[in-house]
């Protein structure tokens, strides 16, 4: 592959590592394939961010394929991952330190499986005031960290599959396929509540976006090894 297929426009199947941020990636690509090729600009982007405590799969786009990631974003998501039963956090998920405690003992097998089923359909979500969303030009989490209160308004998803896949005491494994704007983390929170406890969101990996698999992606190590070979 040549600079110029990068600049016409390439399809980029990453596998995000933890910790990094889907912007870091997109900028790791960008420098590398400049480096690569000696090209002085070329338009990248992702098709949906991933939070830095997430892995999975980030679709990349070069040049003119970028004016397809409205398209791409739009798409059905897959995810899997695990919810912790009996505590909430802050960001609903393991960026912020558990802040409340809750009973456990009335939960069953049954109630968990009863309860997810009503998460199914078309559902009126509040996005995580630990998110990447802006209000008057601040991210959301920039208001979060400087512990300012910031109103968030819900926006309606659509889940078309949310299974339980395991169940290991406090430690419930799913697999979810959700609409574009679906933030996993709130539906932890939420499951917690239906569930007259509380729960947050320990581990999450995206699978799938549309008909795009994390099995055909690859890590950024591996794709900038891949543009050595090529030179």
């Amino acid at each position: 592959m040549t600079g110029e297929d990068f600049k016409s426009g390439q399809i980029i199947l990453i596998d995000k590592p933890l910790t990094w941020t889907s912007f870091q990636a997109v900028n790791k690509l960008r420098w590398e394939i400049r480096q690569a090729f000696n090209i002085k600009k070329i338009k990248v982007g992702h098709a949906g961010t991933l939070d830095p405590l997430a892995t999975g799969l980030l679709i990349i786009c070069t040049g003119k394929m970028t004016k397809q990631i409205n398209t791409f974003q739009g798409q059905d998501k897959t995810y899997t991952g695990t919810f912790v039963l009996g505590s909430t956090t802050p960001s609903y998920d393991l960026e912020s330190e558990i802040d409340q405690t809750y009973p456990t003992n009335h939960i069953s097998e049954t109630l968990i499986h009863e309860t997810a089923k009503k998460f199914l359909g078309t559902l009126s979500q509040l996005p995580p005031v630990f998110s990447a969303l802006k209000k008057d030009g601040k991210r959301l989490y920039e208001y979060a960290r400087a512990g300012e209160d910031v109103e968030v308004k819900p926006r309606m998803v659509e889940i078309s599959e949310f299974k339980i896949t395991k169940i290991d005491g406090h430690q419930l494994d799913f697999k979810v396929v959700c609409s574009k704007g679906t933030y996993i983390r709130s539906l932890a929170h939420d499951f917690g509540k239906a569930l007259q406890s509380g729960a947050h969101l320990s581990v999450l990996r995206r699978t799938k976006i549309g008909d795009y698999d994390v099995k055909d992606a690859v890590s950024p190590i591996e794709f900038i090894a891949s543009l050595s070979r090529q030179n």
